[in-house]
């Protein structure tokens, strides 16, 4: 259907693009755009960094790689639902201890399933933290050269689940990029001494806040998804906060104090956008049929979210890049307009990650191909 014939975007719907940074003012830097979602799933490394893109204006690959790498004020670590995320320092050393302990029981079952003993994980994970101490940022690749070393098994998903398991104990994040590739650190060799503790409590009610800064409305299970965390735990951050929120008619809660949008454009939806893959703007909330519509198996299989265009809050096309090019598949018929704005945006991606600029290739699922 074209565009004219879909259903408008409900009021949440834009609520939440922006609180998404997707509508109304743009970030100016990566750590604005990180600090906003408070964690941006992290496993696709082109699909953090085009998930700043897409939220601020002027940016580059290379500015998100300098805050990672020179800055030090962003890291990569396996924090929410054991999945990698990507935070600011500040925001690490109280996410971390908050998100993390539940997944420990389930490291050492994988570590075991692939064939390393307890005794075998604490001596990888103290190999880890000596190579990282004493020769500083580590590749993967050196890391299992080391790991050999020691008689440390890291054949099949054995060297993933080390690291992992050092990661859950507090011994590194990823860091710098080196060579296309974001290398282990020490936690402490790369982000300092960490700030005075923040108690459970606390913690859960600043999770809640935050996740509603960059996520609200929402509710409680929506929370609880998102975090990693059981449901009764979500509930008790946003009993620790509750001054600070309204309850909608529909039963979902809101910071009382979201900072209002530029006049006249608080009911903006974002202009048609290429986002990338595992964007948070599908993995926020319980449920995301308003967004994908009929096409949820056509962007999502398998746990694995693709790449896909935004036009009118809605996902039009599924989009992917290869050779320098961008090709956009569409989904559903779309007027010249939004099309045009696709190509416009998708010469953004390739200046965005430093690439030549090419015409977007567009292409109908349903009426074969359009033009090149």
């Amino acid at each position: 259907m074209a565009d004219s014939d879909r259903a408008r975007p409900s009021a949440l719907l834009k609520a939440r693009l922006g609180a998404q940074l997707l509508a109304g003012r743009s970030a100016v830097s990566p750590e604005e755009v990180t600090a906003r979602l408070l964690a941006v799933q992290a496993q696709d490394p082109r699909g953090f960094r085009l998930a700043v893109r897409a939220r601020s204006t002027g940016l580059t690959a290379a500015d998100v790689d300098a805050a990672l790498t020179d800055r030090r004020s962003l890291v990569v670590s396996w924090l929410n639902r054991g999945t990698l995320h990507l935070v600011t320092a500040d925001d690490y050393w109280w996410l971390h201890p908050l998100t993390t302990p539940q997944l420990a029981v389930g490291n050492t079952r994988r570590l075991a399933q692939e064939g390393v003993t307890p005794a075998q994980a604490d001596r990888g994970v103290d190999v880890v933290a000596v190579a990282v101490g004493t020769e500083g940022p580590q590749t993967r690749a050196g890391l299992r050269r080391r790991l050999d070393a020691a008689g440390v098994p890291t054949r099949g998903q054995a060297l993933v689940h080390l690291l992992f398991a050092a990661a859950l104990r507090g011994v590194v994040v990823r860091g710098p990029v080196i060579r296309r590739e974001q290398a282990f650190v020490g936690v402490r060799d790369w982000l300092g001494e960490p700030p005075p503790a923040v108690d459970r409590d606390e913690s859960l009610g600043l999770l809640a806040r935050r996740y509603l800064a960059g996520h609200g409305p929402a509710s409680d299970a929506d929370l609880a998804r998102w975090a990693g965390l059981p449901l009764g735990q979500a509930r008790l951050g946003l009993a620790a906060v509750a001054d600070e929120l309204v309850r909608r008619r529909d039963g979902l809660v809101d910071l009382a104090d979201r900072p209002a949008a530029p006049a006249g454009r608080s009911r903006a939806l974002p202009p048609p956008r290429l986002l990338g893959a595992f964007d948070p703007l599908l993995l926020g909330w319980v449920g995301r049929d308003e967004v994908l519509g009929p096409h949820q198996q056509l962007v999502t299989t398998n746990g694995l979210f693709r790449p896909f265009a935004l036009a009118d809050g809605r996902a039009v096309a599924t989009w992917g890049l290869a050779d320098g090019v961008v090709t956009v598949d569409l989904l559903d018929p779309v007027i010249p307009a939004t099309l045009s704005a696709l190509r416009t945006d998708a010469a953004d991606v390739l200046r965005f990650l430093g690439l030549p600029p090419r015409r977007a290739l567009a292409r109908d699922r349903s009426a074969g191909d359009s033009d090149g």
